[in-house]
């Protein structure tokens, strides 16, 4: 079905499930059906300014017993490291692993409210292509860098992403001195940070900068090194500038840059840089294309750039590189609610796993020694599905993202499609995650108790496909969903088995019984192509 509307205008449609539900899968990592129902029935403009909240959140604990400094269940976050190699790299090792499980908690705790703030911090990640370094506190200090600013001011994140020591670290800018220039963080701060280079013209020289750019942007970058790396006595890695390993000439930029100088400035010449860099109209519409291909399409033909590009630009230029405006102008836009847009995306690993366990309002309610491990193993299913958070697999990030023309039909092939499905099964129908002799699976009766109708088997099929599918199903598939619901009966007999349930709920062979018809349900449900969809 082609695209019918290429206007940034307030959408003033209709305003059904249908589209507070396109709106709210694009934007979270899973919606569950009261938030569906409230973003219908709060409108449009409402459910976008909720979802521009940054919420707060508690810091990453100590769960494992290789963690040397730290007592189990206190945050690691501005602490040292102990003194001796061995136990440091252990301490180091057990804190990263609290990280991931933390990062994890973090998104299935998105369910209980909406925010666009976890979609941002992973489009951060991949935009700034880094991976975290082996020293967890930084890594954490990076996180909450892209994520406290992931709806705010570009400009400045751009500055503090370039003397972060995560990025320091990751493209030599610690090594980068008037001795030694190294190009690697000058050279993706102008192709995939800011600028992008366009086709390139001839040797050296793209649309968008040449090669002599990167060379002098190299020498305004240099100076910086890190300190503190696993210390006994610092609480954190840090970035300090080194006035004798900065090149201190003056620096002239080409004329894709109008030929701007950069004096010298010590500490602060690299955010002279910058500034020079985001005078360039096309700062705005390289990223608002990654914007676009993030939440809305994958391809950008000629329409789109014009109607929509360009206009998202200019908004992000008049707000002075301001995030949040151009994101509430995409998501109000009539663009983005065209019956095309929705359902054209593959969900990462990430979106999948997320989506079904918030949609079925599922957590582990343990203590951190045994939610932790739970939330853990969410990142390893994530890793065997294609997506490493923290860790892209290169500065450009996933391909998914970027690599036409495929974009997110990457996340899928035979092994990774084999891989969802093994998850789907495991998650949704077995017994799901073990840690500590509890266990974590799909939340299935507490999931249906929370419907409307719960003993209509028609309505319960209905608000599925409602919550998990972009577009709804076929009134076959629709029918197989529920005499699955029904194990093959009449529609009466599951009102009277669930209302039976209700009455004594004490009775664990009813409730069992209920809950493995549910379970079959829900799987049959995420086994469908229409649930790898948002």
């Amino acid at each position: 079905m082609p695209i019918s509307s290429y206007s940034l205008s307030p959408y003033s449609g209709a305003w059904t499930k249908s589209e507070a539900g396109h709106l709210l899968r694009r934007t979270t990592f899973g919606l569950t059906y009261q938030s569906l129902v409230d973003a219908e029935t709060n409108g449009m403009s409402a459910t976008v300014a909720a979802l521009m909240n940054i919420p707060s959140i508690g810091e990453p604990l100590t769960f494992d017993s290789d963690e040397s400094i730290v007592p189990l269940g206190e945050s690691w976050i501005g602490s040292v490291y102990p003194a001796d190699d061995i136990e440091a790299q252990q301490t180091q090792n057990a804190r990263a692993q609290s990280m991931y499980a933390w990062t994890m908690e973090r998104i299935n705790n998105e369910q209980d409210n909406i925010s666009i703030c976890e979609k941002m911090a992973l489009f951060w990640n991949n935009h700034f292509g880094t991976t975290i370094t082996n020293d967890a506190r930084s890594g954490y200090d990076y996180y909450m860098l892209l994520r406290n600013n992931a709806l705010g001011d570009f400009k400045q994140l751009v500055k503090d992403v370039t003397i972060h020591p995560n990025m320091l670290i990751f493209l030599n800018g610690n090594e980068n001195s008037v001795q030694s220039p190294n190009e690697n963080f000058a050279r993706e701060l102008l192709e995939l940070f800011t600028i992008g280079k366009g086709p390139q013209i001839g040797p050296g020289d793209y649309t968008n900068y040449t090669e002599y750019d990167i060379s002098e942007c190299a020498k305004i970058l240099s100076g910086y090194v890190v300190r503190g790396y696993h210390s006994e006595t610092d609480t954190n890695m840090y970035a300090t500038f080194e006035t004798w390993l900065h090149d201190d000439s003056q620096k002239t930029l080409s004329e894709k840059f109008n030929n701007a100088v950069i004096n010298p400035n010590g500490a602060d010449e690299y955010a002279d840089l910058i500034d020079v860099i985001f005078l360039q109209e096309e700062v705005s519409k390289y990223i608002c294309r990654k914007f676009y291909r993030y939440f809305v399409h994958p391809e950008i033909d000629d329409q789109v750039e014009t109607n929509i590009i360009q206009g998202l630009a200019a908004t992000f230029r008049d707000n002075n590189y301001q995030i949040q405006p151009v994101l509430e102008q995409l998501l109000s836009s009539e663009h983005f609610y065209d019956i095309a847009i929705r359902g054209c995306i593959i969900k990462s690993p990430l979106e999948m796993l997320f989506s079904l366990w918030n949609g079925t309002l599922s957590k582990p309610d343990y203590d951190v020694v045994t939610r932790y491990p739970m939330h853990l193993m969410n990142y390893w299913l994530a890793i065997g599905m294609g997506q490493n958070y923290s860790f892209p697999p290169s500065v450009a990030g996933w391909p998914a993202y970027y690599q036409q023309p495929a974009y997110s039909q990457l996340w899928l092939n035979a092994a990774l499609l084999n891989a969802r499905i093994n998850a789907i099964n495991w998650l949704a129908l077995y017994n799901g995650i073990e840690s500590n002799g509890e266990r974590w699976s799909v939340n299935a009766l507490g999931f249906v108790k929370s419907l409307p109708v719960p003993d209509s088997a028609p309505e319960v099929i209905q608000n599925m496909i409602d919550l998990f599918y972009p577009k709804g199903t076929t009134d076959a598939q629709k029918d197989i969903l529920r005499l699955t619901l029904t194990n093959g009966l009449p529609d009466f007999e599951w009102t009277l088995q669930y209302n039976e349930h209700i009455n004594d709920p004490d009775d664990e062979i009813k409730k069992n019984a209920l809950i493995n018809q549910i379970k079959r349900t829900l799987t049959a449900l995420f086994r469908l192509p229409e649930f790898q969809t948002n």
